[in-house]
């Protein structure tokens, strides 16, 4: 029977915090308009979604007009990928993306092939790290767009953004950047990055699900992906999600003031993990940045240990983690970050994601560190029996 329960997947998705659902509760009962209508609901909740749209904005040192709400992460990281490359056909069609970019973006680079694109793939060293040289020798006449993650999702590693920003600049090629896993957890700066594209999400950092938003840096060519009515500045079709606008925004508020503090605490239980595991496990092994990775991240893999297998264990246990990232927990392939960073097929079905947050205590990280050694022998010694 377990008597405590862990949760250890904050990088899947993130309880909501109370103050955000309560600055959402009038949206869903009374402040019900929609913010295209001209009359009294209408401007109310107007007013509500651009107060929201500022908030995110000024959060990421963007402008007000720069900000489209969206439906989730995956929905901005496709109208980033296939908006500029449909909008920017006319200048070429070679897109770079790195190779452990969430599937999402993979999946809309792959499709555009069906239509001319040339899609290139950036490689990235054993920690993860993407190949800054080889991004300058890979852009050409043709190239469009260059999509590199602020940080890993299921590794944790997190990327030279800055430098492949001015490398992209330089060239006169748009750069997008998945900062889904990083919004809310370090400070993201779209000037200093030199972005043109920047997809972040609500529910990695405490707010509801169902919205999230991509920058799109004033003067960049993109096509809209959903068609209908001239919502959010024309490139966005639907009627937008008030609510969860507000609630989003109120995650950010919440994320500006705890995020430097709620960092160091964080950092220290990951750092903890990390010692601890490497030390008292056998063939235990880090995925990721030894140094640079997000605060809350900790990615192993163990020697001789199936990570589905290992996962359900700790669950017995009463501890939610994960074996990778939980948009293809169905899929038995291993997972494409880990084999792109150099381990072998075994050694990536052998992994664990542990992702820490707002509400994990140093009483949860013990138990996880008493009952994960048990886990791993247990399922080491169901191996030997086959």
């Amino acid at each position: 029977m377990v008597c405590l329960r862990v949760y250890m997947d904050y990088a899947s998705t993130t309880p909501i915090d109370p103050r955000v659902l309560k600055v959402m509760i009038p949206f869903l009962k009374k402040k019900f308009g929609n913010p295209m209508s001209l009359h009294y609901y209408g401007f109310e909740a107007k007013k509500a979604l651009e107060e929201a749209r500022e908030t995110v904005a000024k959060s990421m040192n963007a402008n007000f007009n720069e900000i489209i709400f969206t439906s989730s992460a995956t929905e901005s990281n496709n109208l980033a990928i296939k908006g500029a490359a449909f909008a920017n056909k006319d200048k070429g069609n070679h897109i770079i993306v790195s190779s452990i970019e969430h599937k999402c973006v993979l999946e809309s680079a792959k499709w555009l092939e069906k239509f001319g694109f040339k899609v290139d793939y950036l490689p990235v060293d054993k920690d993860g790290v993407v190949d800054v040289e080889k991004l300058k020798s890979m852009i050409r006449k043709e190239t469009i767009l260059v999509s590199v993650m602020h940080a890993n999702n299921e590794i944790g590693t997190i990327e030279p953004v800055e430098e492949i920003g001015k490398i992209c600049k330089e060239e006169g090629v748009y750069f997008h950047s998945d900062a889904a896993q990083s919004f809310g957890k370090i400070q993201v700066d779209v000037k200093k990055f030199n972005v043109d594209l920047l997809t972040v999400s609500s529910h990695k950092m405490y707010g509801p699900k169902g919205v999230a938003a991509l920058y799109v840096k004033e003067g960049t060519k993109i096509e809209p992906i959903l068609h209908g009515g001239g919502h959010e500045f024309g490139l966005r079709a639907s009627t937008v999600n008030v609510p969860a606008i507000v609630g989003f925004a109120e995650a950010v508020r919440i994320a500006e003031k705890e995020m430097e503090e709620e960092g160091r605490r964080l950092r220290r239980f990951r750092d903890k993990i990390i010692k601890e595991v490497l030390d008292k496990i056998d063939d235990s092994h880090l995925n990721g940045h030894p140094l640079k990775r997000l605060p809350n991240n900790v990615n192993f893999w163990f020697g001789g240990v199936d990570g589905e297998v290992l996962v359900g264990i700790l669950d017995e246990y009463g501890v939610c983690a994960s074996s990778g990232s939980a948009c293809h927990l169905t899929s038995l392939e291993p997972s494409h970050v880990l084999l792109a960073i150099g381990l072998r097929l075994e050694e990536a079905m052998g992994s664990l994601r542990l992702s820490m947050g707002r509400w994990t205590t140093k009483e949860e990280v013990d138990y996880v560190l008493e009952v994960l050694p048990k886990a791993v022998e247990k399922v080491r010694s169901l191996s030997k029996r086959r």
